[in-house]
């Protein structure tokens, strides 16, 4: 990756667009990384399954007992 002063902040940007990773410095000490918008979508994705789609992934045929009685005898 190629580093840059953190006062030249188009030059990153440009960088990531042309598909380069680079890593502005402030004093010579790694601020962040800027990397093109494929790379840092393998790391976090944006569409990612939610709860709901994992319970959808369940095999068909379980079937849940649902419990209507909300009360409950409780030993003191």
């Amino acid at each position: 990756m190629k580093t840059v002063q953190i006062r030249e902040t188009k030059a990153p940007i440009e960088a990531a667009e042309a598909g380069q990773s680079s890593i502005p410095t402030r004093h010579v000490k790694p601020a962040m990384g800027v990397v093109p918008i494929v790379e840092a979508e393998k790391l976090y994705p944006r569409a990612r399954p939610g709860f709901g789609d994992f319970l959808l992934t369940f095999p068909s045929g379980v079937e849940f007992e649902e419990v209507v009685d909300r009360m409950r005898d409780v030993d003191l």
